[in-house]
């Protein structure tokens, strides 16, 4: 079996980022339930019976504050990804070296990455050069540290 193209692992990498979007959200929902059961038990049995509560209730806050901090980096990896596969389907389309149901699929998932970013592609192109530029000088801040470390 051959090694799937590069047009299929763009779109599958589009498909992953989409799906663990999706994922989080749904996380996020349970945790906002779990904080808000948990403060309307606090404040309705406000005798100071369950010492665990407020423990409990200030480790969900926490969960639900580091599952808000995942959409920012996941947003970046996702932008990133749909200008891969945008340049995976142009060159599939130009140099046809994609078959037309992994162009059809890239596509698709080429859309489903628009709609979760609720970006036109102008401007998901953008977005792709700004996080771009950030890993640049992200690496060259952390290859100064380096070589000052090892002064």
């Amino acid at each position: 079996m051959p090694p799937p193209s590069g047009l299929k692992i763009a779109t599958q990498a589009v498909e992953r980022l989409v799906k663990e979007e999706g994922y989080y959200h749904q996380e996020q929902a349970k945790q906002e339930e779990r904080v808000k059961k948990l403060e309307q038990e606090i404040s309705a049995g406000g005798d100071g019976s369950d010492f665990n509560a407020e423990f409990v209730l200030k480790q969900e806050k926490k969960a639900l504050e580091e599952t808000k901090k995942v959409f920012s980096p996941l947003l970046e990896r996702l932008v990133l990804a749909l200008n891969t596969l945008e340049e995976k389907i142009y060159l599939g389309e130009n140099e046809g070296t994609g078959t037309e149901e992994e162009l059809n699929k890239a596509k698709e998932a080429l859309q489903a990455g628009y709609k979760l970013t609720g970006s036109d592609p102008n401007t998901v192109s953008e977005l792709g050069e700004r996080a771009k530029h950030e890993e640049v000088v992200k690496g060259q801040e952390n290859s100064t540290q380096s070589d000052m470390a090892e002064l």
